[in-house]
């Protein structure tokens, strides 16, 4: 039965993602691809002090070869390229998360397919237990970052009771930081927020993930009001889908342009959600964790502003991309996203999250 749940929900997805997204062709207008991926566990083969790398080395659980890693670099290389194919240029901005440290982003983009866009990267070492962060490749004839920051989560929340914590578990907790970075889009300021919430392993996080949205609100709240006029992108995999309370409650996503008021965020992969597309598979059901949110300053921008735009003939503004080559071919996860490990073995596959973007245009 969940065999056929999964093929079932695969089908529906891939109907649904199917239709009007081919050949967006974005280029020839003052037009900015601004995408999310989540790389699944890129890990060098070398152990990095302080992390919980061991699984990824040549001599650990996954047997992570040299020849195992070059060939996960060239796949999520691959899809980046192949987005640019797609769309007739290179995302301008692209948060990735579930990666290991600045090495393996140093190799990625200087991976044959990907060099030409010459992918700048904005990085911090966090504190996360399995040792994976957050960061932003940009292209910095496009884009030009003027302050970046890594917050760190906290549980000194004004809407979430944690009560229940003890001090010493707080003090035991890690997660990743999320990342900000500031600076100009053409001649606008932009600040994009990159994430990865709480996980649900275990079925933990269900106060985790709507503290990490209000860590990620009070300061796109903030940078609103220290800087009139500011446009905000908030990215990542929240482990939470558009409907969740995290999204809708505590990053204040709305579904419609017209929804959004003063310091509200619309949330495009809400309707896509509902509508039955997907951007991974987790215990057999088919969710957006990855997700873009704008502020009211992109959503309703004024004539000449950069505003996101409507990328598929379905008149949604999100896309989630999604190739034959990225997605399981056969057995029992077919139609779903073709990842590195199946049941503990490599597999060589991609990732098991499909990448999304927006677009941004004047």
């Amino acid at each position: 039965m969940k065999r056929l749940t999964i093929i079932l929900l695969a089908a529906l997805a891939l109907y649904g993602c199917g239709a009007g997204v081919k050949g967006t062709a974005v280029a020839g207008k003052q037009n900015y691809v601004i995408g999310f991926y989540n790389l699944e566990n890129l890990f060098d083969t070398y152990h990095d002090e302080g992390k919980n790398d061991y699984q990824f080395l040549p001599d650990g659980q996954n047997q992570w070869t040299e020849a195992k890693y070059r060939k996960k670099l060239h796949n999520m290389a691959q899809v980046i390229e192949a987005m640019k194919q797609d769309n007739g240029v290179w995302h301008t901005v692209l948060g990735v998360s579930e990666i290991e440290n600045r090495h393996v982003l140093e190799d990625l983009v200087s991976d044959p397919q990907i060099a030409p866009a010459n992918y700048q990267i904005v990085h911090y070492d966090g504190p996360d237990n399995r040792g994976v962060d957050v960061a932003l490749l940009y292209k910095p004839e496009q884009f030009r970052p003027l302050a970046s920051e890594s917050i760190r989560f906290t549980f000194d929340s004004p809407g979430i009771d944690f009560s229940a914590w003890t001090q010493e578990e707080k003090d035991n907790f890690r997660t990743r930081d999320v990342l900000m970075v500031r600076g100009m889009l053409g001649d606008e300021m932009f600040a994009f927020f990159v994430a990865h919430l709480p996980s649900r392993l275990g079925g933990k996080g269900a106060d985790l993930r709507p503290r990490g949205a209000e860590i990620i609100y009070q300061r796109a709240v903030e940078l609103e009001d220290e800087f009139p006029g500011i446009r905000i992108v908030v990215m990542g995999d929240m482990n939470d889908n558009p409907t969740d309370e995290s999204m809708v409650k505590f990053m204040h996503g709305k579904e419609t342009i017209a929804e959004v008021g003063e310091h509200d965020f619309f949330s495009p992969f809400l309707s896509m959600l509902k509508n039955g597309y997907s951007s991974l598979y987790y215990q057999g059901q088919s969710n957006i964790y990855d997700i873009i949110l704008v502020n009211r300053q992109i959503a309703q921008a004024p004539d000449g502003g950069l505003k996101i735009l409507q990328i598929n003939n379905n008149g949604f503004y999100g896309r989630i991309f999604r190739k034959d080559f990225m997605t399981q071919q056969s057995g029992q996860y077919k139609g779903t996203p073709f990842r590195t490990f199946s049941n503990g073995a490599f597999v060589g596959g991609y990732s098991d999250h499909y990448p999304t973007y927006i677009v941004v245009t004047k």
